[in-house]
């Protein structure tokens, strides 16, 4: 079980949030409806997830790392910065909620990951 009271660099929370968007792609497939804007959204998410594991960005500059991200995709790419919100709420939230953070630890487990 993951130490909650020891901070959490912004690259391993990314590694574990990685484990939540296998869950979410296994749902997104068995959907009847077309997916393609799910599936562009989780792919955006991956790929902001990937940079930070790669440049591994220290805990009080990761908002402004994933500002950058937003900066360099351009005008008019309003999926990178929801996706990059979306990271960065999540990665707040993991601060604040053990719970929350135990759970990513565990493997962000769910009901019907194998459903």
């Amino acid at each position: 079980m993951e130490n909650t009271t020891t901070p959490l660099r912004p690259a391993e929370f990314c590694r574990q949030l990685l484990a939540t968007l296998d869950v979410s792609e296994g749902r997104r497939k068995r959907r009847k409806r077309d997916t393609t804007p799910d599936a562009i959204g989780l792919a955006i998410k991956r790929d902001l997830l990937d940079g930070v594991m790669r440049d591994d960005p220290e805990p009080q500059t990761f908002e402004g790392w994933l500002l950058q991200r937003c900066l360099a995709a351009g005008v008019g790419t309003s999926r990178v910065h929801a996706m990059a919100l979306d990271v960065l709420r999540e990665w707040q939230l993991a601060q604040l909620s053990p719970s929350f953070r135990t759970w990513l630890g565990q493997g962000a487990p769910s009901d019907d990951a194998s459903g």
